[in-house]
């Protein structure tokens, strides 16, 4: 007879063990005689089997006899005793994982933005110059804060959404037209694109007030075509465009809108590439190179490297020049790990009231580097914020 943990294992090694544990009765030390293993090893089996279960709400010396569904996980159990200690009730509450609950926002959104599903007009390649198909420029986005509002009386300078996308869209022509003529462009948004989750003006997890710049839904609209022009105006110059929105701690779900909306609006532009937003971690090969994508708000620099080679382990070990780009903290940074670098980029975005009384100052530009396939970075061209807003904006 079949054992309920069998349920709740991800390998077969540890199949084999709950098999010979909880099926057949043996021993943790015969266990361990029978498949060569220590009884440590067998141990460690038995207690990842039983945590992913108790997860999922099936954990019988806890009297907790109600797994969830697959994809979702126990936020919670209620059970009632009655005076003999007999457990008589039990309340279950449960949530989607981080994952699903993303996989399920996505489609939501998608569904949601039907509407401008294949709106997006055809863009006429300058080809003027030939494309080398040997180089890759990414163009990293730094926390760009669409939404926020500042008040130069408080702050030093005005920034708001149209300010914002004046300055993003001059930066981004004044790269386009620096940068060589490569097959591809990666843009980057390394997260926070949205300065405010909802309409509600605050941040989701640490509920920090925002300064916002008018309504939530029309910043929303404005922030979604300011990426819609971005990708045109490279799709100019550039063959293929391929785009990443990581997930940054101002907009959990708004980023994953941002996605859903560009893949439905270049549904029929075959030049164009939106990678769904699914996880906080993004990964993009280009020959020898091996680049990551992330916000940087919830696992520490030093611990990039390690995570990289375990996420994408073949890859690793397939590549030579392996990076992390990451924003967050709005300053330029660069460190290099064993095995890869990690760098975060600048923002070009107004310091808000917060941060304007906290004394950050840094710099603010934006940056592209161009990749070689064997060789990885061979330049980097760099517009900071006088520059974007210097001479003819058109």
């Amino acid at each position: 007879m079949d054992h309920p943990l069998l349920e709740f294992c991800d390998t077969e090694k540890q199949k084999q063990v709950i098999k010979l544990c909880m099926v057949q009765g043996k021993s943790q030390y015969e266990a361990a005689d029978i498949l060569g293993l220590s009884r440590g090893a067998i141990k460690h089996h038995v207690k990842a089997v039983r945590q992913k279960a108790a997860k999922r709400g099936y954990s019988p010396d806890h009297d907790m006899n109600k797994p969830v569904p697959d994809g979702f996980v126990v936020s919670g159990v209620s059970t009632y005793y009655n005076d003999d200690g007999v457990a008589t009730g039990q309340w279950v509450k449960s949530k989607l994982t981080e994952e699903n609950r993303l996989k399920a926002l996505n489609e939501a959104i998608k569904e949601a933005v039907s509407d401008y599903e294949g709106k997006a007009k055809p863009t006429k390649l300058n080809k003027r110059k030939a494309h080398a198909d040997d180089v890759l420029v990414a163009i990293p986005i730094g926390d760009p804060h669409i939404g926020m509002y500042a008040w130069s009386e408080e702050t030093g300078e005005n920034f708001d959404t149209q300010i914002a996308r004046d300055d993003l869209l001059n930066a981004s022509r004044k790269l386009l037209d620096a940068t060589p003529h490569a097959e591809k462009a990666l843009i980057c948004n390394l997260g926070d694109f949205f300065h405010a989750d909802n309409q509600s003006n605050q941040t989701s997890r640490s509920k920090h007030a925002l300064d916002v710049d008018s309504r939530w839904a029309r910043v929303l609209k404005l922030g979604c075509m300011i990426m819609v022009d971005m990708i045109h105006l490279a799709l100019k110059k550039y063959p293929q465009v391929e785009v990443i929105n990581a997930i940054g701690n101002h907009d959990d779900h708004s980023s994953v809108m941002l996605s859903a909306f560009l893949a439905a609006y270049f549904t029929k532009e075959p030049r164009v590439e939106i990678h769904p937003t699914v996880s906080k971690f993004n990964y993009v090969q280009f020959g020898k190179c091996l680049i990551g994508v992330t916000h940087g708000d919830t696992v520490k620099h030093a611990d990039l490297g390690e995570l990289m080679a375990t996420d994408k382990a073949e890859e690793w070990g397939a590549t030579e020049h392996r990076m992390w780009f990451v924003g967050h903290i709005h300053h330029s940074r660069k460190t290099e790990l064993r095995g890869c670098t990690v760098e975060s980029f600048r923002t070009l975005a107004a310091k808000d009231a917060w941060h304007a009384s906290k004394g950050y100052r840094s710099g603010r530009d934006i940056t592209a580097l161009v990749l070689h396939k064997d060789f990885g970075e061979v330049a980097r061209y760099r517009c900071d914020i006088r520059m974007a807003r210097w001479g003819n904006s058109e």
